[in-house]
């Protein structure tokens, strides 16, 4: 096998050889690292889905109506997409002016037909349910929120309804 100058079957040299094989095996390494089938994924299985809604006061009846044509839509932030939907979008008239009735047994309330309050549903998968981070964002309850996709953004939102995991069942 080795002959008298070293080399192996008489063709190639232990050291070259060895070279050869360390060179193979970082190649494969990292071919596995960068070029393997979950390396643009990262896989966390520890993730909790929260749903949650978010009201948005005082919309153009025009923004509801094209809105509705991107939902279902992923959410985005800083230029990335996010692991979250808004799966639904609801409208309401919008209501000012609340007044107590002369009697005091009634409040009346005025709407503005002009605008309308929308209501988005958004699901999404958060790896702490402490933070409850979804890209840049904390879900919680009365907190302001941005809703955003690559198709709309709605800002000055305020989260009104959250569950996390399995509170909804």
């Amino acid at each position: 096998m080795i002959d008298e100058k070293g080399r192996l079957f008489g063709k190639i040299n232990i050291v070259d050889l060895l070279v050869i094989l360390v060179i193979v095996i970082a190649a494969a390494v990292l071919g596995v690292k960068f070029l393997g089938p979950n390396s643009t994924i990262a896989v966390n299985p520890k993730t909790t889905q929260v749903t949650y809604k978010v009201l948005v006061e005082s919309v153009q009846p025009e923004v509801y109506e094209n809105i509705q044509q991107y939902i279902p839509s992923t959410l985005m932030a800083s230029g990335e997409l996010l692991d979250g939907q808004v799966i639904a979008v609801e409208a309401k008239p919008h209501t000012t002016n609340a007044t107590v009735s002369a009697s005091g047994d009634m409040l009346l309330g005025s709407t503005d037909k002009q605008l309308l309050d929308l209501t988005f549903t958004v699901e999404c998968n958060v790896v702490n349910t402490i933070t409850s981070e979804i890209g840049t964002q904390e879900v919680r309850l009365g907190k302001s929120h941005i809703i955003k996709t690559d198709k709309f953004e709605m800002s000055s939102g305020t989260i009104t309804y959250c569950v996390w995991g399995d509170e909804a069942e």
